[in-house]
């Protein structure tokens, strides 16, 4: 961290960031006294360090947006970061930067000889720069016996190729050596060597000649930068032709990066010309099916499925590459959510882990953004809602510290996130109580609802368990978001919790968004598509297998009942005359549900296309498609189905409940 902050503060300079720079030198003394050993990483030092972290974000988004970065957070920050180095100030860069000792030597010196190098200082040794040449073919000899001889004088601190021997058999090394003894002295014993005294600078230490750091004295380390960046000739000193062979000849220009950042809204475009292609390549096969049916164009048609064939596999190559290019690891969010845990467990006073499992499971760019605020109320309700306080977890036998469970993997189509508490649990009682109070249900429907039904009820719009508001919740507004939001991403959400044992809340959510496998169905004549991940099983249905069971139609599957759902009157459309419909059974997170159509006509690769501002919350609809024969399909929203369906159901048995005598 130390190297890369000061590589920044070196660029800051380049550029004439001062703002960067001056927080960059104030942060670079801090981190060089941490991995030093100097200070400790105290509570107040991270806070610090974060707070910086923060400041970085803040100027470069003021510089982006041409608006000012807050001066007094600038002033203040810069301020708590010079408060913290100047407590060691006397072992603190200041002893060095006297010396004449080159950046480039500096620069290379590893934590344990900067240590020495400072001790040397500290105990009033003077430092030297001894050049000796050694011979190849004897030199690990000829370096043991230098070094025994350099310890009846002082210590060597670091060892630095010169690279100014132009003998291919020889190597010349320039020593940081420390001594106490004068120059005199050290010329007779090492009489084959060259021994310069390091001198301390005629110039102000802290501020040396063509530094880039701004100085502390300046207000808030703001200085505007100033000194030589680099040496070269002018352009006008140089042939024509001599600038171009000089920067091709520089090994240093050519990129050893193999990596090239994309903006997401091309793989979008990409994805979509991909789409188009396979529209394309539906239409060769229609045109293929007609031509085989007229024997004069036999072998015309026999080419022309090769090349169809062709043509799809290199499709689907390219589909799954262009969809690999998309996916990222979720780690880019759990990274982020450590620190929320920190933040929000520091202010509520309790000691919690975070641990983090699957953090390289990989899904969509587009889903990975959107998972940001849903993870981090969750999260937050974990603090707050399920671990207990400190006194609360030893009175009941449990350890001081907290866990919260991060956990992610991949379950076919979908990725699954778990977050998972080691708190107090979900009391169910508590939990009717509330949603009573508040008016999210009645007491005929209290009676009536499985446990599964009453812990859902912490997803409802306006529901809490808090009746005063603090900073973190009670407002009723945080899982109700995350609901829809995960719904929004073709997801689902589900709770599950064990009273004093703990509560997990699971995450289900398809790999991509991008280009799906649909199931095309028929439903009153008119097509839709079924999003094939969600699709468990296809079986034939006959209307006598069905059962009434609380007033909603269901059939035995395998030993279990399945709710059933006609999918014409949920679509509210007139279903058209067939002699045998079909059951399509679709799972999303822990439901199940059975959705008879007249008929399937097979599946298809498809690009989902937004159906507009004014249609897009059409509960129901995910989007549409166009077919390869250029007819438009809507895509059905598997989510939003079976969450109406169970909607329905709840609001029959509420409206049989009311009409119950009392």
């Amino acid at each position: 961290m130390f190297r890369l902050v000061h590589t920044l503060k070196g660029l800051s300079g380049l550029f004439g960031a001062a703002q960067i720079a001056g927080l960059s030198h104030e942060l670079e003394n801090v981190l060089d006294d941490l991995r030093l050993g100097r200070i400790d990483l105290t509570p107040l030092v991270l806070d610090c360090l974060f707070q910086a972290l923060d400041l970085y974000s803040k100027i470069l988004k003021a510089e982006r947006d041409n608006t000012t970065a807050g001066q007094t957070e600038i002033e203040g920050t810069l301020l708590s970061l010079a408060r913290i180095s100047q407590q060691n100030a006397a072992a603190g860069t200041t002893l060095v930067a006297p010396y004449e000792i080159e950046p480039g030597l500096l620069g290379v010196l590893s934590e344990y000889e900067e240590h020495r190098l400072r001790a040397n200082i500290q105990e009033g040794q003077r430092l030297y720069r001894i050049f000796v040449k050694f011979t190849l073919t004897s030199f690990e000899t000829s370096l043991d016996e230098f070094r025994e001889l350099a310890k009846q004088a002082g210590e060597i601190i670091s060892y630095l190729p010169t690279g100014a021997d132009t003998d291919p058999n020889t190597i010349e090394l320039q020593i940081l050596f420390g001594s106490p003894h004068a120059i005199e002295s050290l010329g007779p014993l090492f009489p084959t060597a060259r021994v310069e005294e390091v001198k301390r600078r005629k110039t102000s230490p802290s501020r040396p000649a063509g530094s880039l750091a701004p100085r502390r004295d300046t207000p808030a380390g703001m200085a505007a930068v100033r000194g030589p960046i680099m040496t070269m000739p002018p352009p006008s000193e140089l042939a024509p032709h001599d600038t171009t062979r000089a920067i091709l000849q520089d090994p240093t220009v050519r990129s050893v990066s193999q990596t090239v950042r994309v903006d997401i809204r091309k793989l979008d475009h990409l994805m979509m010309l991909v789409g188009e292609l396979a529209i394309v390549k539906t239409a060769m096969s229609r045109l293929a099916e007609r031509m085989r049916a007229q024997s004069e164009l036999r072998r015309p048609t026999g080419e022309l499925l090769r090349l169809h064939k062709s043509f799809e596999r290199h499709l689907l190559l390219l589909q799954d590459a262009i969809l690999e290019v998309r996916m990222v690891p979720l780690g880019q969010v759990f990274d982020k959510l450590a620190r929320v845990v920190r933040q929000f467990s520091r202010e509520l006073s309790k000691d919690v882990n975070l641990v983090i499992t699957g953090a390289e499971t990989e899904i969509d760019k587009l889903i990975v953004e959107e998972l940001s605020d849903p993870l981090m109320h969750m999260i937050r309700n974990a603090l707050d809602h399920g671990i207990e306080a400190k006194e609360e977890r030893v009175r009941v036998g449990k350890p001081v510290v907290g866990t919260i469970a991060l956990n992610a993997f991949q379950k076919g189509n979908h990725v699954v996130i778990e977050v998972e508490d080691d708190g107090q649990g979900i009391d169910a009682d508590a939990l009717m109580a509330s949603a009573l109070r508040l008016g999210l249900v009645n007491a005929d429907e209290v009676r009536s609802m499985t446990r599964r039904e009453v812990l859902g009820l912490i997803f409802q719009p306006g529901f809490t368990t808090k009746r005063a508001a603090t900073d973190l919740s009670g407002r009723g507004v945080g899982l109700d978001v995350v609901k829809n939001n995960i719904a929004r991403l073709g997801g689902v959400v589900d709770v599950t919790s064990e009273t004093g044992t703990g509560t997990k809340l699971t995450i289900t959510l398809p790999i991509t968004l991008a280009i799906i496998n649909v199931l095309l169905v028929e439903v009153g004549g008119q097509l839709f598509g079924l999003p094939l991940a969600n699709v468990d099983e296809v079986l034939g249905f006959v209307d006598g297998a069905l059962r009434i069971v609380d007033g909603a139609e269901t059939i035995s599957l395998r030993g279990a009942s399945l709710r059933v759902c006609r999918m014409h009157q949920l679509l509210e459309i007139h279903p058209a005359e067939t002699l045998r419909s079909s059951l399509v059974v679709i799972t999303v997170g822990q439901r199940r549900v059975g959705f008879v159509v007249e008929r399937m006509l097979g599946q298809e690769s498809v690009v989902i296309k937004s159906l507009g501002e004014s249609l897009r919350r059409v509960r129901g609809i995910a989007g549409a498609a166009e077919l390869g024969d250029q007819r438009v399909v809507l895509i059905l929203d598997a989510t939003g189905l079976v969450e109406e369906v169970f909607a329905t159901e709840k609001e029959t048995i509420r409206l049989r409940a009311r009409s119950l005598p009392t």
